[in-house]
């Protein structure tokens, strides 16, 4: 099942343009920018669908299209009459970039209000990407809504990869955002966790300790992102550290992780082992941070030194992650 499915908010991003009274328009969002560098990264046979709800004013209009333009497919991409798509802008003063938010009436916090509709969206998934924002502007009813198709999709023999991505203004209390995170866990095979926002919601004072956590929780892959630090990370094959990292000069920084686990990501499921990916997953947040802007074009991500030679559908599949059967062959 070469099908790369990533769930979330996809937003308008409003940016300075060269004076203080002009802003250019964009498209950005966590997932979105993951799916973004995954599809740029992954072969042809492999497809790669945004899973969101949008309005159906004139910028949502420009996001779906954006989308579809760009590869992205768009089929399970929900539109709502009485909501638009949400927005953000970004502040610039002394060097230092602030963001500002418009999202409260955003239609993707709808997105899992329809149990059949998330069940279709997810069907036939080989991969399936959501991050602590997805599971943050869902009400606690489709949260949950959400995590239930998740479990079913995992059955069906979908791998769910999870990026806690902990921003406190949009959880109710921090003790909701911790269960909601710990809920998703339990459903997490892969998960790609930076060690400033689980420090933020759990007190790690270690990055040994998140990843002591994670294995406890059951997942059995993932990579802790620690800022330009050593990045360490856990699979089948062990529990390792990655420190031979080239340092980038960053233009900027925000959003860096989400470009690493598209790169990490879709290396993976070309058949890299970890430390591969995670060279690869570097490569790339290290191309996007020395440029403006949330998305690189596509073609400088393809043409990246690939992290491992592209293997028949297949034999991708198995290389990167383990199936149940696997599982079941290998623990009996």
């Amino acid at each position: 099942m070469n099908r790369f499915v990533a769930i979330g908010e996809c937003m308008t991003e409003l940016s300075a343009a060269g004076t203080p009274d002009l802003m250019r328009v964009g498209v950005a969002g966590d997932t979105l920018n993951t799916a973004w560098y995954a599809r740029a990264a992954l072969a042809a046979d492999w497809t790669v669908d945004y899973v969101t709800r949008l309005g159906t004013d004139p910028f949502s209009d420009r996001i779906f299209t954006f989308l579809a333009d760009n590869g992205l497919g768009t089929a399970h991409i929900g539109r709502d009459s009485g909501r638009g798509a949400g927005l953000y802008a970004i502040s610039l003063e002394d060097g230092e970039r602030s963001f500002t938010y418009w999202r409260d009436r955003s239609a993707a916090r709808l997105l899992a209000d329809d149990a059949g509709f998330l069940a279709s969206a997810l069907e036939r998934a080989g991969l399936i990407y959501i991050s602590g924002i997805t599971l943050a502007i869902l009400s606690p009813e489709a949260r949950a809504r959400l995590l239930e198709a998740l479990a079913a999709a995992r059955r069906a023999g979908a791998r769910v990869a999870f990026d806690s991505n902990y921003r406190p203004r949009l959880w109710e209390t921090v003790e909701t955002a911790r269960a909601g995170m710990l809920s998703a866990l339990s459903l997490c095979d892969i998960a790609l966790p930076s060690a400033e926002d689980e420090a933020a919601l759990f007190g790690d004072d270690d990055p040994q300790e998140i990843v002591a956590r994670y294995k406890a929780a059951g997942v059995r892959e993932g990579v802790v992102k620690t800022g330009g630090a050593e990045v360490h990370w856990w699979a089948e094959g062990g529990i390792g550290g990655t420190i031979a990292l080239d340092r980038a000069t960053p233009v900027d920084t925000p959003g860096a992780g989400d470009r690493f686990n598209g790169g990490y990501l879709a290396a993976r499921l070309s058949g890299a082992d970890p430390d591969q990916a995670i060279g690869f997953g570097h490569r790339v947040a290290s191309t996007v941070i020395a440029r403006h802007g949330a998305l690189v074009p596509m073609p400088e991500i393809a043409a990246l030194p690939a992290p491992a030679s592209r293997q028949a559908p297949h034999q991708a599949g198995r290389a990167g992650f383990r199936s149940d059967a696997d599982t079941a062959a290998k623990d009996d």
